[in-house]
């Protein structure tokens, strides 16, 4: 069966180290948190807010090892009127999982606002 996890990191600044150690730290704590294989991932899309410009995340992950063989894209977040600024979200997508298996998504680095509802 196909499911999705979410998560997202909010970065303090627009660095291109933290945010490429962010991104790899969110996702290996969604995939351990999850029990997920790397060959179970189908693919792994992100966004990022418009004020993040140093790096693409797709490729930094991609640049970090692994992946090699996962599809990974990379959107701009809409700029909307108090939305939350220096963020990256992610939505991976698994196959091969139970049907009754409960996804435990990750929001970090002050990104918890985003869903307080989770908590």
């Amino acid at each position: 069966m196909v499911k999705a996890v979410r998560g997202a990191v909010q970065v303090d600044s627009d660095d291109k180290n933290m945010i490429s150690s962010e991104i790899t730290g969110m996702l290996k704590q969604i995939i351990t948190v999850n029990n997920i294989e790397i060959p179970d991932i189908v693919s792994i899309f992100f966004t990022v807010t418009t004020d993040l410009k140093s790096v693409n995340p797709a490729a930094a992950l991609r640049a970090g090892g692994g992946f090699a063989d996962t599809p990974l894209f990379c959107a701009q977040e809409p700029d909307t009127q108090g939305a939350m600024k220096r963020v990256i979200r992610v939505l991976l997508t698994c196959d091969n999982l139970e049907p009754a298996r409960k996804m435990s998504h990750i929001y970090l680095g002050g990104a918890e606002k985003l869903r307080p509802d989770l908590s």
